[in-house]
This record gives structure tokens, C-alpha cells and sequence, in this order.
């Protein structure tokens, strides 16, 4: 099982990030509204970014940092990786 910090962007084009093993079951969660209440009025979401992580523990940290950063530095993160 390994872990993954994800970024998501929602349909009022905000940005969420998480942490999960299963980014296909966790998207459709969301989607399903069955995933972070947060996010209900923002959906439908898409999968913008990924990142694996070692365990857990590295993914929540790494999930703080990033969500301690201004949206324009989450969306020079997007912007460089291959899921653009």
C-alpha cells in the first residue's frame, strides 16, 4: 500500500489537497460526496497533481506543507508536473 498527496481542482476553481492510497476510489468519493464535507458545494473535482510518498508519515507532512502554501505556489507546483 503505498501513499500519495494529491492536489484537486474544483469546479469553483479552488484547489484541495490530500493524502490517500487510492487516488481513483478517493476521487470518486469526493465526487460522491462521500469524501471531505468541505468540498461538497465545489464539485465536481479533477485530479490535477500526485505525488508518492514514502508512508503515511512523509504524505501528511508533505499534505501540511503544501497546504500552508499561497494558491500561487500550489499552481507553479500543477503547472510543472506531468498530469498538466
Amino acid at each position: 500500500m503505498g501513499w500519495s498527496v494529491y492536489i484537486l481542482k474544483c469546479s469553483d476553481d479552488s484547489l484541495y489537497t490530500g493524502i490517500t492510497t487510492d487516488i481513483n476510489r478517493r476521487i470518486t468519493e469526493h465526487n460522491a460526496k462521500t469524501g471531505a464535507k468541505s468540498l461538497y458545494g465545489k464539485l465536481p473535482v479533477h485530479l490535477v497533481y500526485i505525488e508518492k510518498s514514502i508512508n503515511q508519515k512523509t504524505a501528511v507532512k508533505r499534505e501540511g506543507e503544501i497546504k500552508g502554501w499561497l494558491r500561487e505556489k500550489k499552481i507553479n507546483l500543477v503547472k510543472g508536473s506531468p498530469q498538466q
